[in-house]
């Protein structure tokens, strides 16, 4: 059970802050669609992949006092601001586990926007189809969003991108 706490407090401590549940359950998604081995299931939810594991363990991990969640108002919204405590450095130096370096590739999506990392995070959640196939389904799933051909190529690009860093 700890073990899959553990993976995420040491994701936690190699990617520094990360601002925003949405942007935190895309990084861990996209993570795992790259052989992280995060462990926590993913449905597709109105902001694509959605894993209600990975809610309960975060806020098991900040119940515990090893992540500090903060809530903020900026601009008219709220978002949640996490990072790992001293209490969950400690926690982690209990625990060695052989876990591949997240660090650049984690850094470089909490760098992106929410957006962006729903539309990465919905291409990947179809990363099974023909590539027409998954522009099409992400253009009807995300109408709302109004996804240019642009910013499919970027998510594109940038997956493979992703693709090289971690290997």
């Amino acid at each position: 059970m700890l073990k899959d706490h553990v993976k995420l407090l040491f994701m936690f401590q190699q990617a520094g802050e990360i601002v925003g549940r949405k942007k935190l359950q895309k990084i861990v998604f996209i993570s795992k669609k790259l052989n992280i081995p995060f462990s926590e299931r993913f449905k597709f939810h109105m902001f694509g992949p959605y894993s209600e594991e990975l809610t309960l363990r975060i806020e098991e991990l900040c119940n515990l006092g090893f992540l500090q969640e903060t809530l903020e108002t900026k601009s008219g919204y709220q978002q949640y601001r996490y990072i790992l405590t001293d209490e969950g450095e400690k926690f982690l130096q209990m625990y060695t586990l052989e876990l591949p370096n997240v660090q650049p590739s984690v850094s470089s999506m909490n760098d992106q926007s929410s957006r962006f990392l729903e539309l990465v995070s919905t291409v990947l959640y179809f990363d099974e189809l023909e590539r027409d196939e998954i522009i099409e389904k992400v253009m009807t799933v995300k109408k709302k969003q109004n996804y240019t051909e642009e910013e499919m190529e970027h998510a594109f690009t940038y997956i493979n991108q992703l693709k090289e860093v971690v290997q």
